[in-house]
């Protein structure tokens, strides 16, 4: 049996109706778009880009905050056979641009406060042939059409035939360089997320559309996810595609940034089951405000992260709050999910940044050898199995990233580890951010994590700066908790205490922000920019 995400979406609509699919708000008279009316309007869209030009395997960007029209693009482009682009909101012209014609974007849908920003570069962009806007009280770009009115036009089913050879594609930023597009095929994607069964075990996995159909109809245990992080990030989109495709329901806030009593608040009122984060730099401030405010948080059971570390300390915090979920630590990125899993429930706890692993997922040294469990020897992590074809109109990253060894093709997204001798990973950090000093390699995560153990450190980054002796020499910028003041030399024996010598940050600079991205990453290149002028500033 072969599958493809517009077949599940098409046969899900009907026969789930009135259940929700899509609800906007943190109160209780929140927007709800019900599954039937994602459907409808899903196909309407879909009709719409069809009746533009649009044509299989054509790109449709998405340039929007989280809404419940974002994941409505997602599904019509499924129906289609149209593949939707992520499009990072807080990218500049420069990126914007580069973006939207390396994917050769045919349409895109957009926020109406975006609107100048999509004047500027579509004239630019020869292959652009639709402009959609969607409202949010902004003036209507001249020349655009109106995502409303799309959406309540014809909206029979598409007559058409899907493949399993769709493909999404998921444009990744990384750590350095442009953003670069990860592709998938859609069967590819529907296995990696579990194939509708247990996504621990495996277990119950259908054999066919109409039995997952029936199987998910039947279920007392849909899911109600609230995406904390972006859509436009993997681990938004991912957790909240599976999570429709399981019959579930998005939940998303009214806030355009981070509002942690926003959503705790919409935990409480819609009865929000799951959250998806990204590490600490979400956990954190929700810790912060159950700390200044109580919630009712009866209905969640699971709250799961990936992308970055996420400390033990405050796994500790939340389930202090509500001791009765999970917290599900995913090791994966745009290029492979599911490279290993850290699970963590009130009395059973896994220490940061140590995983377990399925019987797909090793640990080669740069020149292909495997690294035996229990030798200390480091190495990168890879999966095999349902991975990514490679990257979009870039085949020498592709082969870097996706090499065959063995006769086996593996994805190695670039995250150093050991082994242990019982078979865990231990994650060391991504080797592109690695830190040569005096022929010692060091990775930035590990040295952040420390110095967010101290407690007058809210968050920190940690780079190297070319060094005359060492290469390079490890330097630090911490942003405090508020109130907070805390000597230099004190913050450099706090790591000095607990990792070794060389690993200690040369410098650490106090900032107000480090400018993360809206899904947590940092921007090694422009951190590392801002270190360096503060290093070369008179003391």
């Amino acid at each position: 049996m072969s599958w493809n995400i517009g077949d599940i979406f098409a046969a899900l609509g009907p026969v789930l109706g009135e259940e929700p699919a899509l609800i906007h708000g943190s109160s209780t008279d929140a927007r709800v778009v019900t599954w039937a009316e994602l459907d409808r309007r899903s196909n309407a869209l879909a009709n719409a880009l069809v009746a533009g030009g649009a044509r299989p395997d054509d790109k449709v960007a998405i340039y929007s905050y989280n809404r419940p029209e974002w994941m409505e693009t997602v599904v019509a482009c499924f129906k289609a056979r149209l593949v939707p682009v992520n499009v990072n909101y807080r990218y500049r012209d420069d990126e914007l641009e580069y973006l939207l014609d390396n994917c050769d974007a045919a349409a895109l849908v957009f926020e109406g406060c975006f609107a100048d920003n999509v004047a500027r570069l579509a004239p630019r962009l020869a292959g652009l042939r639709q402009l959609i806007q969607l409202d949010d009280g902004s003036p209507r770009l001249a020349g655009s059409l109106d995502y409303e009115e799309l959406v309540s036009g014809p909206s029979a089913p598409l007559d058409i035939e899907r493949s399993p050879d769709d493909l999404l594609l998921l444009y990744t930023g990384g750590t350095t360089g442009m953003p670069k597009g990860v592709m998938w095929r859609q069967e590819d994607v529907w296995h990696t997320l579990g194939a509708g069964g247990d996504p621990l075990t495996g277990q119950g996995r259908p054999a066919d559309v109409p039995e997952h159909v029936a199987k998910v109809v039947v279920g007392d245990q849909r899911q109600r996810l609230l995406p904390a992080c972006p859509l436009m990030h993997g681990t938004g989109f991912f957790t909240a595609v599976s999570v429709l495709m399981n019959g579930g329901a998005i939940v998303t806030t009214e806030s355009r940034k981070l509002d942690t009593h926003l959503l705790w608040s919409a935990v409480q009122a819609r009865a929000v089951t799951s959250i998806s984060i990204v590490g600490d730099v979400f956990a954190r401030p929700m810790v912060a405000a159950l700390r200044e405010r109580s919630y009712d948080l009866s209905s969640l059971r699971l709250i799961i992260s990936s992308g970055v570390m996420w400390s033990i300390e405050l796994k500790r915090a939340l389930l202090d709050f509500h001791p009765n979920m999970i917290l599900f630590d995913s090791l994966g990125s745009s290029e492979a999910t599911g490279l290993g899993a850290s699970i963590m429930v009130a009395g059973m706890e896994m220490p940061t940044a140590s995983f377990k692993v399925g019987d797909r997922v090793k640990v080669f040294t740069e020149d292909g050898r495997e690294v035996a469990a229990g030798s200390g020897e480091r190495g990168l992590v890879a999966r095999s199995g349902p991975i990514p074809l490679g990257y979009y109109k870039d085949p020498d990253k592709s082969a870097r990233t996706f090499p065959t060894i063995g006769g086996v093709r593996w994805s190695m997204p670039g995250d150093f580890a050991t082994v242990e001798s019982d078979g865990t990973l231990r994650l060391l950090g991504r080797g592109s951010v690695c830190i040569n000093t005096g022929g010692e390699k060091v990775f930035p995560e590990e040295v952040e994590e420390v110095l967010k153990r101290h407690p007058m450190v809210e968050d920190a980054a940690v780079v190297g700066l070319a060094d005359e002796k060492w290469g390079q020499a490890i330097h630090a910028m911490v942003v405090l908790r508020e109130g907070g003041a805390v000597a230099e030399e004190e913050l450099r024996d706090h790591v000095r205490g607990l990792l070794a010598g060389y690993k200690v940050p040369k410098r650490i600079f106090a900032a107000e922000s480090l400018g993360r991205s809206p899904s947590g990453k940092m921007d090694y290149k422009s951190t590392t920019a801002r270190i360096l002028t503060l290093s070369q500033a008179p003391a």
